[in-house]
């Protein structure tokens, strides 16, 4: 048996993951599963990042938003031009995106930067919360050179770009929720919380027998030729611990349609069957924009004095913020006690009860929710499910009727959710509770290693081995 590694040796193995994974100024997930740099990984890599080198935590957001759209949205996936064809899908061609050779783009086409290869959709806006614990990093490691802060200053008005983009194109309506046209823009894929909104969307299986679908369906015909694809994810992780052909089906198919759209955002909003307000998308947008504005008060008063934003901006930046704290409270589900997301193709609730119900803990200021959410965290629903081998959040209560511990977001632990859980708990002042999870944490990560996400119950590590996201919260838990 081996004996689990000591904290010093954890953190030479997380920053051997990080050097391993290192594509000369951005960092692939892992290896072989994810070989290009994914827009939320790329914040927690630069979180880890910042315990070792503050220049190259900063270059990683860099890279990440050099590719940035100028509608102000930052993609889901920048493509490194290296990796073979194949390799991952979808790949860069099945986006719609790709100009013939030799052509530039028209003032009125949406897309990414000239030189940048990058997909439509976007992720959880946690670049802000990022930036401002690098600049802390940097802060208490005497590392906040003029360089350093110059280049905050560079990027702050791109992220504050990126959270325009998010407080309006991705809410139409006004609601406050950030609306996702895909499940992998929330960033737990194949979690229970899309499989009503999903429900209604044709599979390959349906379409050669026809089943009775739920819903309206949008004018889904059922013919759009989405079908099965490669499947590269299943050659390096057992299918098991993957989302389902039909998941896939499905995301191909909501592929299609942003395709037939232009991924225009008007034209999803009128027509996409998937329209979602996300919850934890809503609640991460509303702590990033409390740290955005943190970062210009710290630009400000720095000796180097950079003025990023004016007073009506932050007060601006406020109201955004608390608009997105109000919608998360519109989204209280009594019975479920969680905040839940919504289809805003039916207005009705999607009910699932998974770690995204505690969003009003991520966004904070809901002070009404967080004893309930407290208790329910702790109990037998999440960490204090009977038989889990570390108190940290399975990624659906392990009572739920779709609780499957080996698969992907429909049960698994993840490390960087549980950071994500950890950060909240701090800055909420819920004190013991973070230093408990954070304990809970280094115990799993002693024993399971770096991997993407861990069986709660026998401890095995799943997903891809040694991922960059896990040694990037590694770091950060054991820097201090």
């Amino acid at each position: 048996m081996v004996d689990p590694p000591t904290e010093p040796s954890l953190r030479a193995w997380a920053v051997d993951v990080l050097g391993t994974n290192d594509r000369a100024g951005w960092t692939r997930p892992s290896a072989s599963l994810y070989p290009h740099q994914w827009s939320w990984d790329a914040a927690f890599c630069a979180v880890g990042w910042a315990t070792v080198d503050v220049d190259r935590a900063l270059a990683e957001l860099e890279h990440l938003l050099a590719a940035q759209w100028s509608d102000g949205r930052v993609p889901h996936i920048v493509y490194d031009p290296s990796v073979p064809s194949g390799a991952y899908e979808p790949g860069p061609d099945r986006w719609g995106l790709t100009r013939p050779a030799g052509t530039s783009p028209t003032p009125t086409r949406i897309g990414p930067p000239a030189g940048s290869t990058t997909s439509p959709l976007v992720q959880p806006a946690v670049h802000a919360i990022a930036l401002l614990r690098v600049w802390d990093r940097a802060a208490g490691r005497g590392d906040l050179t003029a360089d350093v802060v110059a280049r905050v200053a560079t990027l702050w008005p791109k992220l504050a770009a990126w959270h325009r983009y998010l407080h309006t194109r991705r809410d139409p309506d006004g609601t406050g929720l950030v609306t996702i046209w895909h499940p992998w823009e929330s960033g737990l894929d194949n979690s229970p919380r899309w499989d009503a909104a999903l429900a209604h969307l044709p599979t390959e299986a349906s379409r050669a027998e026809p089943t009775e679908r739920r819903g309206d369906d949008d004018g889904d015909d059922g013919d759009s030729g989405a079908g099965s694809r490669p499947r590269p994810d299943t050659a390096v992780v057992d299918a098991d611990q993957r989302p389902s052909a039909a998941d896939y089906d499905r995301y191909w198919l909501l592929i299609e349609r942003g395709r037939a759209a232009g991924w225009s955002d008007d034209a999803l909003a009128a027509t996409h069957p998937f329209r979602v307000g996300d919850v934890l998308s809503t609640a991460l947008l509303a702590a990033a924009d409390d740290a955005l504005g943190a970062l210009a008060v710290r630009l400000a008063d720095h000796p180097g004095g950079y003025q990023v934003a004016d007073h009506d901006t932050l007060l601006a930046l406020a109201a955004d913020a608390d608009r997105g704290r109000a919608a998360l409270d519109g989204c209280w589900d009594v019975d479920a006690g969680l905040c839940l997301d919504r289809d805003l193709r039916t207005g009705e609730p999607l009910r699932a009860r998974t770690i995204a119900g505690f969003a009003p803990l991520i966004a904070g200021g809901l002070l009404d929710w967080s004893r309930e959410l407290l208790t329910l965290l702790d109990g037998p629903s999440f960490c204090g499910a009977p038989g889990l081998r570390w108190r940290t959040p399975p990624s659906t209560a392990v009572d739920d009727p779709a609780f499957d511990p080996r698969n992907y977001w429909r049960g698994p632990t993840w490390p960087v959710m549980t950071w994500l859980f950890w950060w909240a708990l701090r800055r909420g002042g819920h004190h013991e509770r973070a230093a408990r999870l954070r304990a809970a944490a280094l115990d799993q990560l002693a024993a399971t290693g770096l991997s993407e996400y861990v069986e709660p119950r026998t401890g095995e590590p799943l997903g891809s081995p040694d991922q960059s996201w896990t040694a990037a919260v590694a770091l950060d838990w054991l820097a201090g």
